[in-house]
Parts: structure tokens; C-alpha cells; sequence
């Protein structure tokens, strides 16, 4: 029985071998054989063969690639204001009354912060980003009228005159006097960027945090400017104003951080601070002149108007708070507050005189002064 089962066998997978069907036993007539027929359907080719693998995710490739979106830009508003010195007086005391550069404060004007960028790598570890803000016109105007006796100014200008008045008709007696200040601030940088883990838009379900290192070039700019518009009263003679404009020019090296946490699925807290220490390139311009613009001069014919240079160093620290909205893959939304505090810089308040006798009086540029710059901002960043 064994023998015939085992011979029955033999036979089905000799005919199998040479194509050939079996109906009851007997043979039937060869079944061609296709070499070159097509696998079927549920065939998976080698995942790593040259064909690659056409159930793997674009987004994933041998070496750990990344596709996320490289380039990114953005914009934000800023609506900022900063601290003022202590303030120079621009008059004698009169009737309790005493205006000061002080005064002229800043209020909140608007400005601009753009950046542009680029990830490097298949990881997407390092970028490079350049980045530049500023808020303009910061300052406003106050304003003092005074009766009989009227109002001495400081400074006084002996020995000076406007289009051949002298400088004492508009300063000694004055009917009023108006302080205004205008301060621009610009900022430049250019940063290399190392993240740590993940970039922060695309962080891993598993880990909330990412931290990444940045170095590079910073330019930052003080200008503050001051002017005095001291009226005589009588029509005829008009108005005489005095100027001061300091320029801090501060360039130099800067080490920061960038830290974020993901507060829910694509809503992120952000903080980033930067240090530096630079050197700082002052130049301050005073000058005496009518309203018209006619330059008052000394009794020799010199202009009073002098223009001065000094170099020190400064360093600056700054920090931006801020929750971002991941909005998509392609598109963040955020708003947060930035906070800059620049020391041993020069604030036209500091170069204020008491009296203007020589040009020398207006020579020197007195340092060491800071000031903190803050404000809002909200914006948006593109990723393509």
C-alpha cells in the first residue's frame, strides 16, 4: 500500500516537472511554461534593490534624509519704546517751572523685522539666517511758554550772532521753548544655527524640546537726536535752534541660543538670547542756527558747529519671548515681546553745554550712558 502511494508520488512530480497535467492518472497535454511572465500582484520588490522601494515614504531615504522644506523668510511688526537718561536742562528755573531734554520722551512708534534663511545638510542641523529690524522717528515734542521776564536758555552763546542778530535776543528773555527728539534703531545680523535634535516646526511626538546654538555678526545702531527751538517772541527776529545729534555705531561678534518647548501639538514657547560685545564707532554733531537754517557764527566768523568722533566698546544682550503657531507644514504664525539692553554707549542728552563760547565748547563726546530698547512684535514665517 506504502509502495503504490509512493510510486503515485513519483509520477504527479515527474509530470509536474515536464509541464504535463494529469486527469485520472493519465497525462494530459504539456502546460507551457512563461519564464519571463510577470510576478503577481502581491510581489514586493527588494526595498534597497536599484528600483527602490515603492512602498516607502517619500520623505525617508537611505542615510536618514530630511525633505522638509529648506529655505524660510518672515516678517513681523514691532511697536517699541526705550529708557532715557536723567536729562540735561534746556532753561533756568522759572516759577517752578524747568524744561529738560528729558521731556521729549519716546511714546511706542512701529517699525520692521524681516529674516531670511536656508537649512544645510540631510539632517537639517545648520543654518544660516539673516535677519534685520528698526523703529524710527522715537521721540516726540514738549513745549514751555513763559511771560515777562521770559525764559534763559541753556545753553546761553556769547559772542555769537544769527544773520548779524545776536544769539542773546533769542536766548535771554525767550517767550517759549520747544525740546524735540527723533531716534532711529537698527539692527543687522548675520547667524549660523545648530540644532541639536530636530528643528523646532517638526519635533518628534516623543520629545517636546529642542535646543539650538547660534553665532555670528551683529551691527546695531543708536542714533539720537535732539533739538532745541528757543522763540524770542517778537516776529520780526523769529527763532533761534540749538542740536545735538549722537550716532553709536556698534559692530562686533555675538554667541546666543534659540530654545523650544511645544506646549501642545503646534503651539510652541520660544526663547531666544544673544550677547555681545563690540566695538562702538560715536560720532556726535552740534550746531547753532536760525529757524530758517542760517548758521550762527563766533565773532571771528567761525560756524558754531562742530562735529566730533570717539571709539569705545559696548556690549549689548538681548532676549525674544515668544509662542508660535505651527499653523502647517509650511506657515508659522507668533507674537511675543523683545527686550535689548545696550551699555557704554553716548546719548545726545549727555552732550548738552551749558554755554557756548569757542567751538571747543561743543568739542567731546562724553560716554558710558545705556539704555534698554523694548516693545512688542507679531508676524509670520514661510518655510518653502
Amino acid at each position: 500500500m506504502r509502495s503504490n502511494a509512493c510510486s503515485l508520488l513519483h509520477r504527479l512530480a515527474t509530470a509536474t516537472a515536464l509541464g504535463l497535467a494529469t486527469v485520472g492518472g493519465i497525462a494530459a497535454e504539456p502546460v507551457p511554461i512563461v519564464a519571463d511572465a510577470a510576478p503577481p500582484p502581491m510581489y514586493l520588490a527588494e526595498p534597497f534593490s536599484e528600483a527602490g522601494f515603492s512602498g516607502m515614504p517619500s520623505c525617508i531615504a537611505p542615510g536618514d534624509a530630511r525633505c522638509w522644506p529648506r529655505w524660510f523668510a518672515g516678517a513681523t511688526g514691532l511697536v517699541m519704546t526705550r529708557t532715557l537718561p536723567a536729562g540735561s536742562a534746556t532753561m533756568q528755573p522759572l516759577a517752578g517751572s524747568q524744561l529738560m531734554t528729558s521731556d521729549a520722551d519716546f511714546g511706542w512708534p512701529g517699525g520692521v523685522d524681516l529674516h531670511i534663511g536656508r537649512w544645510f545638510g540631510d539632517r537639517q542641523q545648520h543654518a544660516v539666517e539673516l535677519i534685520y529690524w528698526g523703529v524710527y522717528q522715537m521721540g516726540s515734542s514738549a513745549t514751555l511758554a513763559a511771560g515777562p521776564p521770559g525764559i534763559e536758555a541753556i545753553p546761553q552763546a556769547p559772542g555769537a550772532s544769527v544773520g548779524g542778530i545776536p544769539a542773546s535776543e533769542f536766548l535771554v528773555g525767550a517767550a517759549q521753548q520747544e525740546i524735540t527728539r527723533a531716534d532711529v534703531i537698527n539692527d543687522i545680523e548675520i547667524n549660523w544655527i545648530y540644532s541639536l535634535w530636530d528643528r523646532p516646526e517638526f519635533l518628534p511626538r516623543e520629545r517636546a524640546v529642542n535646543l539650538m546654538w547660534l553665532a555670528g555678526f551683529r551691527f546695531f545702531q543708536v542714533n539720537d537726536q535732539l533739538t532745541l527751538a528757543t522763540g524770542s517772541g517778537d516776529p520780526a527776529i523769529g527763532a533761534i535752534d540749538f542740536g545735538v545729534a549722537t550716532n553709536n555705531n556698534i559692530y562686533g561678534g555675538q554667541l546666543g541660543a534659540k530654545f523650544d518647548w511645544r506646549i501642545l501639538p503646534r503651539l510652541r514657547f520660544n526663547v531666544v538670547p544673544k550677547f555681545m560685545i563690540g566695538g562702538n564707532a560715536i560720532t556726535n554733531t552740534s550746531s547753532l542756527a536760525g529757524a530758517d537754517g542760517t548758521q550762527a557764527s563766533f565773532a571771528g566768523g567761525t560756524p558754531v558747529r562742530a562735529f566730533s568722533e570717539l571709539g569705545v566698546f559696548s556690549w549689548l544682550g538681548s532676549v525674544d519671548t515668544s509662542i508660535a503657531w505651527d499653523v502647517t507644514e509650511h506657515w508659522s504664525l507668533w507674537m511675543g515681546y523683545r527686550v535689548v539692553g545696550v551699555g557704554n554707549i553716548a546719548q545726545a542728552d549727555a552732550q548738552w553745554p551749558p554755554v557756548i563760547s569757542s567751538p571747543a565748547s561743543l568739542s567731546g563726546i562724553a560716554a558710558g550712558s545705556e539704555t534698554i530698547i523694548h516693545g512688542g512684535f507679531a508676524g509670520f514665517q514661510s518655510r518653502y
